[in-house]
């Protein structure tokens, strides 16, 4: 086990190493004015073996591609290395953040008060290639180093739940993804320009449950923290077996899954038992290169080791917008979701998120509003205030942050941030943690260039 590690361990080395090579295959990419002339540009450019569309459809720009199967807005941009071959096309991207995070730094002593050196990151690779004249494979494999860089607890995250370590439920902090967080293999098939039909197998992988996962969300390009709502919005996307059937016609997509219910275990470095025990839907709908809405229901089989006797139904809604601001890395990316974890009369919550990203050439500025309902004893604190049990407490946040690129090298970017988080939790949640904790930190960041062409 210790040698498929390093081994491993080795071959992300390599990847990182080999970034400049990528980087190499520089394209220059400007947003989508106009979705049409936009997909017939990539469906040309495919064909001859030069550029890579959709993963999941000929038809379509790449600059859509979500997490999973999902979809962002055609304007959206991309930061990633590309390289081109005679049949394959290859992409690259990824995140590395080296920051400094103190929560609830106002209220010393309360819950949640923590500081950590923490380094939030990950990696996607993908490729791809034309089968015949209407068919598209499509490859992708994503790895973090959370756990060997940042333990099995994760960072610190003032009002964050969901999963555990050494048995006990991790509450206040984020945990770690697990080192393979997607390997998928997808196959589309085009009827025509308007009709694809599409599979796809993950192993880890991603059902058609919710929004495109924070992480690669452009609206959230610049944040380092993970959502409170994570778990009620987008948790699903590591999901150590996934299959999803899905047919596009023209703006709208309808997808159907299969997968494993329950959430990654503490090992983050082995392949989970996959159950097929749950499924979902989602619907889909870009009616402009700028918009990307989607609404979807989840029926999630036991996702909880420490209450495996209780299933949740999640339904999601959301809504992206991404627009160019008129000049080259000058854009804006935002996104509001809704989800609904609902376990029974005694367990139902929802979560609200709106964040933005505006990106101003080397500068940028963002921000985040949550608004999520959590009981007691998700909380930890089923001892202190048992007489509330499940009562639903309200807990808002409210985050703000610059961004500012240091230099730029092999279109690679170093950036240099800060941010700070202020939140209102329930009165029955002050004795606690204090009547308006406070958290921040201080980053530097490293990620490809935008993509232009």
């Amino acid at each position: 086990m210790l040698l498929n590690k390093l081994i491993l361990l080795t071959a992300v080395a390599t990847a990182a190493v080999t970034l400049p090579a990528f980087a190499q295959h520089e394209h220059h990419h400007e947003p989508a004015k106009d979705t049409v002339s936009h997909e017939n540009h990539t469906m040309q450019g495919m064909g001859q073996g030069r550029h890579m569309t959709h993963s999941f459809s000929l038809s379509l720009p790449m600059t859509r591609n979500g997490s999973g199967t999902g979809w962002q807005p055609d304007a959206t941009p991309m930061y990633a290395y590309m390289k081109h071959g005679s049949k394959w096309n290859y992409m690259l991207h990824g995140s590395i953040f080296l920051r400094y995070t103190a929560q609830n730094f106002n209220n010393d002593g309360k819950k949640g008060s923590d500081s950590k050196f923490s380094v939030p990151n990950w990696f996607m690779g993908m490729a791809q290639r034309q089968v015949g004249k209407n068919g598209l494979l499509n490859l992708r494999a994503m790895v973090s180093l959370d756990r060997i860089l940042d333990g099995g607890a994760g960072y610190p995250l003032l009002f964050q739940s969901g999963e555990t370590w050494k048995g006990k439920p991790l509450i206040d902090r984020q945990h770690p993804h697990d080192l393979i967080s997607e390997l998928s293999v997808g196959y589309t098939q085009r009827i025509n320009d308007k009709v694809d039909l599409t599979i796809y197998a993950g192993y880890p992988g991603e059902p058609a449950i919710g929004p495109t996962a924070f992480m690669h969300r452009m609206s959230a390009f610049n944040n380092p923290d993970a959502v409170l709502g994570h778990h009620w919005q987008d948790a699903t996307h590591i999901t150590f077996g996934v299959v999803t059937a899905g047919i596009r016609y023209g703006k709208f997509k309808l997808e159907g899954s299969s997968f494993t219910g329950r959430e990654p275990d503490e090992n983050r470095f082995d392949f989970d038992k996959p159950r097929f025990n749950s499924y979902s839907y989602r619907l889909l709908f870009n009616p402009s290169a700028n918009w990307a809405l989607q609404v979807s229901r989840g029926f999630i089989k036991s996702p909880e080791p420490l209450h495996s006797d209780e299933d949740v139904n999640r339904t999601t809604a959301s809504v992206q917008h991404s627009g160019n601001l008129g000049g080259k890395n000058k854009w804006i990316s935002s996104t509001l979701v809704w989800g609904l974890n609902d376990a029974g009369d005694h367990h139902k919550e929802n979560s609200v998120l709106a964040e933005t990203n505006v990106q101003l050439d080397k500068w940028a500025v963002y921000g985040r509003y949550e608004w999520v309902q959590k009981s007691v004893d998700e909380l930890g604190l089923t001892t202190s205030l048992g007489e509330l049990g499940f009562e639903r407490l309200p807990v808002s946040m409210f985050s703000l942050g610059l961004n500012r690129q240091i230099t730029s090298f092999a279109n690679t970017l170093l950036q240099a941030g800060a941010q700070m988080s202020l939140y209102k939790p329930d009165r029955a949640l002050e004795a606690a943690y204090g009547k308006t904790p406070l958290s921040g930190q201080v980053y530097l960041r490293i990620t490809p260039s935008l993509m232009r062409m």
